[in-house]
């Protein structure tokens, strides 16, 4: 894959973004004051509080004239989104060249541009995806993408995960400031690089694919930290992006337990200070530190699912 030239409304998209005290590339961003609203509630005893909410934006993809779905999403990084969405549901492909990449706020539109027309601008009709990241329409076609997958024979140290949940834990971010949120952290060793957060975990996976996409990443010495759920669909797309390790503080299902086996992918999940459980892949794993020397976060900084 190869592109061109990308650009937004406002002018060249902005690719890596450092932040020197986290070392992130991308990190979060909860005091943007796009992404939340103040609203004004009263609580259990009539007192009347403020709290910040997080916004939530309808953005419209498409894949040159086609229009593919529309997201509901909080709106940064549109073009990672609209990048990331089409590769993971395997209507880019490796020979597809991304010509141009058109933001337009004012529309909520992504327009994701190729040289040739792709199948899947006459196979595809209109779609709606919901905040909960139901996109079964095309579902069939990730699974069929899986075929011919082969995952890297990468090392994964228990001592990086440690670190990993340590830092991502301490991250200042939307979840922490507002909740009702996800967060998908594109990881190497035991190094956070480009955490990006949305009303959707699938959304903030597809980020990270888009951004991988465009900066042209290599994936086999990643590994991909979640704050949901390791359903089917977060499996397919991590594999599809060529990760060999998916971690999360959450929980399983069987289906996407089953296929992590079938395809060779590193399962952990249930996170949860020293703990963690491996459902798949386990030959990976290096046991290279004692779970009792893991730093233990305060309660301040726990997660939900992660006080378990």
């Amino acid at each position: 894959m190869s592109i061109i030239a990308s650009k937004s409304a406002g002018g060249v998209i902005q690719l890596a973004k450092y932040d020197g005290l986290s070392g992130y590339v991308i990190a979060p961003s909860p005091d943007n004051p796009r992404l939340t609203r103040s609203v004004r509630g009263v609580d259990q005893n009539g007192a009347v509080s403020e709290i910040s909410v997080v916004e939530e934006r309808p953005l419209t993809i498409f894949l040159n004239s086609q229009e593919i779905v529309t997201a509901m999403t909080i709106g940064d990084y549109p073009e990672y989104l609209a990048l990331g969405f089409l590769k993971n549901q395997g209507m880019l492909l490796p020979t597809d060249v991304v010509t141009r990449v058109d933001y337009d706020e004012d529309l909520e539109t992504v327009v994701v541009r190729t040289e040739v027309e792709t199948s899947h601008e006459e196979k595809l009709k209109k779609k709606n995806r919901t905040s909960g990241c139901a996109v079964g329409t095309v579902f069939g076609d990730m699974m069929e993408g899986l075929e011919g997958v082969t995952l890297p024979k990468a090392e994964l140290r228990t001592s990086w995960l440690y670190a990993l949940a340590h830092q991502v834990n301490r991250t200042p971010s939307l979840y922490l400031e507002a909740g009702a949120i996800h967060g998908t952290v594109l990881c190497r060793q035991d190094r956070p690089l480009v955490y990006m957060e949305d009303v959707g975990r699938h959304n903030a996976v597809d980020k990270i694919a888009g951004w991988m996409l465009s900066e042209g990443a290599q994936a086999e010495d990643k590994i991909l930290y979640t704050t949901g759920r390791l359903t089917s669909e977060m499996v397919i797309k991590t594999a599809m992006m060529g990760i060999p390790v998916l971690a999360s503080r959450s929980g399983f299902t069987a289906w996407g337990v089953e296929i992590a086996r079938e395809i060779g992918l590193t399962l952990i999940g249930r996170m949860r200070g020293q703990r963690f459980v491996c459902l798949s892949g386990e030959e990976r794993l290096v046991r290279d530190m004692d779970p009792a020397d893991a730093p233990v976060e305060d309660k301040k900084h726990r997660r939900k699912g992660g006080e378990l």
